[in-house]
């Protein structure tokens, strides 16, 4: 998945938590504001003011949302199959139960998956959940109006790659989903998908009531599944939630739902955001943001103010940014010379690019440290702290190139961090081994439809790629997997990679459906393809994000790097 730099789009626990809570996971930390003891209990009660800069003028169609990229607003409306486990710290990363009874019996090669609701679910309107509803909530996300979810489960239901969906004259339903009974969902798909839990917490997995369904429009006035339900939504502008008086807690272990009602404003600019949480004077003590991290210059104010400090919650979304090599252009189709580039790399001028080593952290691992189960140490191309360009010129010099090569960069310039500061590091290095950077820059609009298009690639992109859920999975199959590569738009898969050996590994992974065993087997793959420099690792963000003095229990969600408004109080 690919998400902005800096910029967390849009967990909660029935045990009380008191104090503060120490360091958590991989270079992740979280706290609990110092303003009162939280007791989920006792936390019911007022208003959650929410501060972002993100305009979200998309609405709020489950089809086309992501969970757990854009997920803390979307996670108040909608309930699914399974979600992800509300605790601070390492076990946030696990799946645990939603709608459904457990999460998901699979079959012996896990190539379907059998669900059970939970009795006495409830929309909006106190009507009864069915799995009928959650069969059309997954059917509706493969038409081509509601595009912009997640793509899985067009390549693993079976029928999945042809079916548009259940509009129009003649539209049927998806075969390879059955509901046996009103509590029962069945989902078979043509290979083996031990992460088929992990992708049942997504948006697509909401049900959604056939009767109130109103296509394009329903992203304004969804009918809700979760605690809350839209008051009123101004698009660019402001959201306002309210209670759903239908949904109860003793139905839903993962949302505490401590707030009456919950206003968000929306598009504001990041440095009013922060100014106003860090003044938390008014109704903005009881504020937070859920896509405004601090920037350096703000980071080290918080940093000299103890009390500013207390109110700084700290992490890391699994999230790589690296160098995209296209293997199909020269000279990226020797390895000699990407291994060139490895070496060439400044990793020390690419973190203070960044804004500091409070803001990235350098990597040689195409996982990430924050995807803790599925990483696994290597450097095999060391470049030490700055760069080894003599090791670099000795590499091109033997590919042939002893002069040197001058090749294109492509970068995002709309990315304030990763744009054209970490372009402008890597062309100042890499001319320290011969290597001229034509700089390439492409706007937000233009990079994805160019970069991701086989056709239009440069050969050489700088961008980033995030897990959709904590899995090696969803983080090297869309980029090493050779028959994800896609002719059209939408290919990640920049190196254009197509190993049959590879292939047939990622398939035996994906038969496994203990996480723990399945993880070190990705972490094992990545570190195979490592040695092959089919990309250049060079570091991930860390997050700082504030929040009011008023607010409680904002600690650390470890499946996106953030903290949830389905956790937080403010009584």
């Amino acid at each position: 998945m690919l998400r902005p730099a800096r910029i967390a789009l849009f967990t909660a626990t029935a045990v009380a938590l008191t104090g503060s809570l120490a360091a958590c996971g991989a270079g992740a930390g979280s706290s609990v504001s110092s303003s009162g003891a939280f007791s989920a209990a006792n936390c019911q009660g007022g208003t959650l003011r929410v501060l972002d800069s993100a305009k979200n003028d998309k609405g709020f169609d489950p089809a086309v949302l992501y969970t757990s990229g854009g997920g803390a607003i979307p996670r108040l409306l909608f309930r699914t199959l399974t979600t992800r486990q509300s605790v601070p710290g390492a076990n946030g990363t696990k799946v645990v139960p939603d709608l459904a009874t457990d999460t998901g019996t699979p079959s012996q090669n896990a190539t379907m998956w059998t669900y059970h609701l939970k009795s006495g679910l409830k929309f909006s309107d106190g009507t009864p959940i069915t799995s009928a509803d959650v069969k059309y909530g997954v059917e509706r996300s493969f038409s081509p109006q509601l595009a912009g979810g997640p793509p899985y489960l067009r390549d693993w239901l079976v029928g999945g790659a042809d079916y548009q969906g259940p509009y129009g004259t003649g539209a049927k339903d998806l075969a390879s989903i059955e509901t046996p009974d009103p509590s029962t969902i069945v989902f078979h798909l043509r290979k083996s998908e031990g992460d088929f839990p992990y992708l049942a917490a997504e948006t697509q997995f909401a049900p959604v009531p056939k009767a109130k369904d109103t296509g394009k429009d329903y992203n304004a006035d969804p009918v809700s599944s979760g605690p809350y339900t839209i008051a009123g939504f101004t698009k660019g502008r402001e959201l306002d939630l309210v209670r759903n008086t239908h949904w109860s807690r003793s139905t839903d272990q993962q949302r505490l739902a401590c707030p009456d009602r919950i206003d968000i404003s929306l598009g504001l600019s990041s440095a009013v955001i922060n100014q106003r949480l860090s003044a938390s004077v008014g109704q903005d003590a009881d504020a937070i943001t859920t896509d405004t991290s601090l920037d350096a210059p703000t980071l080290a104010k918080v940093s000299a103010d103890p009390a500013l400090k207390q109110r700084v919650v700290t992490g890391k979304f699994p999230q790589i940014f690296y160098l995209a090599f296209d293997l199909k252009k020269a000279p990226f189709d020797n390895q000699l010379v990407r291994e060139a580039l490895s070496y060439a790399v400044d990793r020390t001028a690419l973190v203070n690019a960044e804004g500091g080593t409070q803001l990235a952290v350098p990597s040689t691992t195409f996982t990430p440290e924050s995807l803790t189960a599925a990483h696994q140490d290597y450097d095999y191309f060391p470049a030490g702290a700055t760069g080894n360009p003599a090791k670099a010129k000795q590499l091109l010099a033997q590919a042939g190139h002893p002069n040197g090569i001058t090749v294109p960069l492509a970068y995002d310039t709309d990315d304030v961090n990763t744009g054209a500061p970490a372009a402008t590091a890597l062309q100042q290095a890499f001319a320290k081994a011969g290597i001229t950077l034509q700089l390439q820059p492409l706007s937000d609009a233009n990079f994805g439809s160019t970069v991701n298009t086989p056709a239009t690639q440069p050969a050489l992109t700088l961008t980033s790629w995030g897990a959709d859920w904590p899995s090696g999975g969803p983080f090297l199959t869309p980029i090493f997997d050779g028959r994800q590569i896609v002719s059209g738009g939408g290919n990640f898969n920049l190196a254009q990679y197509d190993d049959p050996a590879v292939n047939a590994q990622i398939d035996k992974i994906n038969q496994v459906t203990d996480y723990a065993v399945a993880q070190k087997q990705w972490a094992a793959l990545d570190a195979q393809l490592g040695k092959l420099a089919l990309t250049v690792p060079l570091y991930e963000e860390a997050t700082s994000v504030l929040y009011g003095s008023h607010v409680k229990n904002a600690y650390l969600d470890q499946w996106r790097g953030w903290y949830d408004i389905a956790s937080v109080s403010v009584k």
